[in-house]
């Protein structure tokens, strides 16, 4: 029996804005560390490669050097603080619910393939409300690889018994992107997540500024007319 065409989802960025959590937590490790808060404005752009990432380019922002030690340390502290903080202010994106009803009603599964830890991950998803929505759940330690190493992807899409040959990506990021190309699988951006450069400039399969619109820019995918099911 063909197995079903799924539609993968990165989290943060994507699915939920996750900016407001994930800043006040960063500012809780600069303040532990003697060093200014970063403006919202600032450290939204600083999110799309992760926690580690994030706080690494708070410390270059605050004019300060950190050791590959000391980057470990707060890493772990980062985790710590923010598994307290996972959805405080952290909402979905508008239409996030109906663009996933629409793609099971097709016959999509749907999966979430994020660099977030699992147990966040999954205790976010689950907060606002749409974790059971999703066959599968994969974090950056779910798998010895994660984003932008394309079997990330590719045992996502196993895990959650999707046929790799009808699935498609939907992320806000370069990350999201090259992970998409790599796999071989087309890849729908969206605007309003955290990307620090344009989005035409990655060159995704598609770019749509509502969730609203995935469902259509799904469909018109190659693989992907009639719900997908034009392989069955």
């Amino acid at each position: 029996m063909p197995r079903p065409p799924i539609a993968v989802f990165d989290l943060d960025g994507t699915l939920a804005e996750t900016a407001p959590d994930l800043i006040s937590t960063l500012n809780v490790i600069m303040a532990e560390e003697g060093l200014p808060p970063v403006a919202f404005s600032d450290a939204r752009d600083m999110i799309g490669a992760g926690a580690r990432a994030l706080v690494e380019r708070g410390f270059e922002a605050g004019h300060r050097e950190l050791t590959p030690a000391h980057s470990d340390e707060l890493f772990r502290r980062f985790l710590a603080v923010y598994g307290e903080r996972l959805c405080v202010d952290s909402y979905l994106f508008p239409h996030v619910e109906e663009a996933l009803t629409t793609l099971s009603e097709r016959g999509y599964l749907l999966a979430v393939c994020t660099n977030k830890i699992e147990s966040h991950s999954r205790t976010l998803l689950g907060l606002l409300g749409i974790a059971d929505r999703f066959a599968a759940i994969c974090g950056r330690d779910t798998f010895p690889w994660y984003k932008p190493d394309p079997r990330h992807l590719t045992l996502t899409i196993e895990a959650a018994g999707g046929d790799p040959e009808r699935a498609v990506m939907v992320g806000d990021s370069k990350t999201d992107i090259d992970t998409a190309k790599a796999a071989g699988i087309p890849v729908v951006a969206v605007p309003f997540g955290y990307a620090d450069r344009p989005l035409a400039e990655m060159a995704p399969d598609v770019v749509i500024q509502s969730f609203a619109e995935l469902p259509g820019a799904v469909s018109r995918l190659p693989g992907h007319q009639s719900g997908g099911r034009d392989r069955d």
